[in-house]
Order: structure tokens, then C-alpha cells, then sequence
């Protein structure tokens, strides 16, 4: 099976690539993407010799495409910008698509992919809390098909009937006979820092993530919560769930990654090391099982493992998320682009850790009117809350 790796340089594009070098009897890499990364995408063509690659800033384009000069045998074709992602999403030739470029720059690719029936693993959890209706409708009128990779959503996905699995974004949990979707959280780095210590915590405390290694973005969102919030939107459309089929469990150590609650008192939970090659080799080899190069959990060794709510006081961010879901896809858009901005002069230094949640609150509440209908009302909402993040940001107020 050829492979086209949207966001190969990430934390989930490497671990992906581990994958692939682990399974070369059925999987190979056709195409490549990332933002500017240029010594990570030679990297990869020197490794696994993809066909096709891209990049999203035309300025790295035209120096990857000088230092393959310097390079021997076959070189693959160099796409430049948006377009060129897009491009490489929409290319037949790749028969699954892993969408795992991070924010609201993974949707109009992951559309692409949809919209010629394509096989895709779903990284990139803001394509639904941005398009949730119409990824679907697009899905389906393009009779493609999608494998969550998130670990939360993979073992959610892993532990529900084959139902649900085939009819994801559709599929009628409570005929499978589910009580309700516990969706489970580190709680990140500041999970028993004191409340009126948080306003005080850096960007570098922040992306001390104490489990998982990931990129700055998705690192600060763990340590809000707004990671978990964003969850909770995506598993609502990846799994038609109402509000009350949904649960937010805190659990620091990370082994057990979700859990379905039947009708029956029955609970399926997936447990495993916090590792997403485990996740990313499920989606790509769905229904059966390869090769990850993750060790099994040893149980004697395992230790305790707990559980407990969310205190919406320490995580803010998780309850406006549950919120946004509630009043719908134009809102989710909205969160979402304002947490982009938020996070980003959060990592710059210009607001504090609480004021990631001011800002975002803030444009959620000034925005209304919204749409969110089609894409390009939702490209229009996501523009909109960002200048609006922006220009509250740009008041000089100490957030």
C-alpha cells in the first residue's frame, strides 16, 4: 500500500515513518508534506524515496530543490504551498492518506483527500472541530474512508463494535447497545500545581509535557486541556455521539487511552504504552494488526493507575470546548482559531498561561452571526476569530 504522509516531519509524520520502515513488505511512502522543514524532508527522501513531496512555504521549496541537486538517483517531483498539498492529498496514486499537519492548515488537504475516495488515517482533530457535517458529507459523496489516530480516538474506535467502525460519523451507539464514551486525559504537566500558582508558570514549564513527546502547539493544548476539549468535539462527530454519551476522565498515567461503557455494565477499555505508533499501525492496517515496534505494557511492573474528573477550575479551556460543542460547528471553528492565536503569544511570551483562556473566551463571546454551512463560510469564521484574537491581543490589555 502506498502512503502519502501529510506533515512528515511532526511528531506523528516520524513516528508514522517508523511504521513504514517496520512493514516494507506492504507499505511504502509515495508522497511526503510539510511546512518548511527542509533537512527533515531530505531526510526522509534519502530514506524512503517518496515519488512526490511538498511544502507549504515556497521559500524552503526552492532550497529543498537545491540541495537535491547535490543528490543521486531518482529524486521525486517538488510541489510548492497549499495548492501543492493539496495536490499531493488529491493524487490517486496514494492509496492512504495520514493527515497529521497540525492546526487549521490540515483541513482543505484532508478535504482533498476525502473528495477522491481516499483510505485516510485522521490526525489532525481541528478538520472536524472545524468541518465535522461537511468532512462527512464529503467523505461519503467521495466514498472514502477515515481511522482516527489520536490515541483516545483510536481506542475508542478499537473498542466498539464493527458497526460502528465501518459507519464512523453515522453510526447509532446506543443500537450498539453503548452507555457512554469515556474519553480519558493526562491532565498534563500542572495537574496538582497549586490554582493560584498557574498565572505564574512559563512556556518552557508548559512544554514539559510528563508523558508524551509532541510539538509545541499540541503540548501547550495538553496543558490547558483545550487538547482534550478539541478531543471531545472530534469524538462527537467521529462516533455521532450526543452530549450525554460523552465523559472526560483525568488519568495521569496514560496506559489506559479510552474506554466504551455498555448498557449491559460492561466497560472496554484499550490500554497500552503512550506511544502513537501503536494507534498510527492500527488506522493503516485496519482490520488487522503489524508490526508498531511499541513493547507490551508489563502488568507486574505497571504500578497504580488513577482516575478523576476534570476540575473545570484548573482547565477552563476543557469546559469552553464542551461548551462550544453545544452550540455548534460555527463556534468549534471560532475556539479553535483563537486558540491558535492564543497559544502561539502564549510560546512568544506575550500573555500568561490563564490568559490563553481570557483571549479565546473573549472572542468566543464577541463573535456571532456566524456560519459554518460550507467551506468557505468556515474558512471566513476561521478568519474571522483570528483577527478578532488579534485585535485583543493588540489592545495592549495584560492578559
Amino acid at each position: 500500500m502506498r502512503v502519502t504522509l501529510l506533515g512528515a516531519t511532526g511528531s506523528i509524520g516520524t513516528s508514522a515513518l517508523e511504521v513504514i520502515s517496520k512493514n516494507q513488505d506492504t507499505l511504502t511512502l509515495y508522497a511526503a508534506a510539510c511546512g518548511s522543514n527542509v533537512e527533515g524532508m531530505l531526510g526522509i527522501i534519502t530514506r524512503f524515496h517518496p515519488q512526490k513531496v511538498a511544502l507549504a512555504s515556497v521559500e524552503a521549496c526552492q532550497r529543498l530543490k537545491a540541495e537535491l541537486k547535490n543528490l543521486k538517483g531518482p529524486l521525486p517531483e517538488v510541489l510548492e504551498g497549499e495548492k501543492g498539498i493539496c495536490e499531493l492529498a488529491a493524487d490517486p496514486e496514494g492509496d492512504y492518506v495520514i493527515a497529521a499537519i497540525v492546526g487549521a492548515a490540515g483541513l482543505k488537504p484532508v478535504l482533498a483527500a476525502a473528495d477522491r475516495g481516499a483510505l485516510i488515517g485522521l490526525a489532525n482533530k481541528e478538520a472536524l472541530v472545524m468541518s465535522g457535517a461537511l468532512f462527512f458529507e464529503r467523505l461519503h459523496k467521495g466514498m472514502a474512508q477515515v481511522f482516527p489516530i489520536d490515541s483516545e480516538h483510536s481506542a475508542i474506535f478499537q473498542c466498539l463494535p464493527e458497526e460502528c467502525q465501518l459507519n464512523l460519523g453515522s453510526c447509532d451507539l446506543e443500537k450498539a447497545g453503548v452507555h457512554h464514551i469515556l474519553l480519558t486525559g493526562s491532565g498534563g504537566p500542572f495537574r496538582t500545581t497549586p490554582l493560584e500558582d498557574l498565572n505564574k508558570v512559563s512556556a518552557k514549564e508548559a512544554l514539559h509535557h510528563p508523558i508524551w513527546s509532541m510539538g509545541p502547539k499540541i503540548t501547550i493544548d495538553s496543558a490547558t486541556m483545550m487538547n482534550k476539549g478539541l478531543e471531545y468535539i472530534e469524538a462527537r462527530y467521529l462516533f455521532n455521539a450526543r452530549e450525554d454519551q460523552m465523559e472526560v476522565i483525568i488519568h495521569p498515567q496514560s496506559v489506559v487511552h479510552s474506554m466504551v461503557s455498555y448498557k449491559d455494565g460492561a466497560i472496554l477499555a484499550q490500554m497500552g504504552a503512550p506511544d502513537m505508533k501503536t494507534p498510527i499501525a492500527r488506522a493503516l492496517a485496519y482490520p488487522k494488526r503489524i508490526l508498531s515496534n511499541v513493547e507490551p505494557l508489563d502488568f507486574s511492573s505497571l504500578g497504580t493507575l488513577s482516575f478523576s474528573k476534570p476540575d473545570y477550575k484548573r482547565y477552563p479551556c476543557l469546559k469552553l470546548a464542551m461548551e462550544a460543542s453545544r452550540l455548534g460547528q460555527a463556534v468549534t471553528t471560532a475556539l479553535n482559531a483563537a486558540n491558535e492565536i492564543a497559544v502561539g503569544a502564549f510560546l512568544k511570551e506575550q500573555i500568561s498561561y490563564l490568559g490563553i483562556y481570557k483571549v479565546v473566551a473573549k472572542v468566543v463571546e464577541a463573535l456571532d452571526n456566524l456560519k459554518a454551512g460550507s467551506l468557505e463560510e468556515i474558512l471566513e469564521t476561521d478568519r474571522k476569530a483570528r483577527d478578532r484574537a488579534l485585535a485583543i491581543l493588540a489592545t495592549g490589555e495584560r492578559f
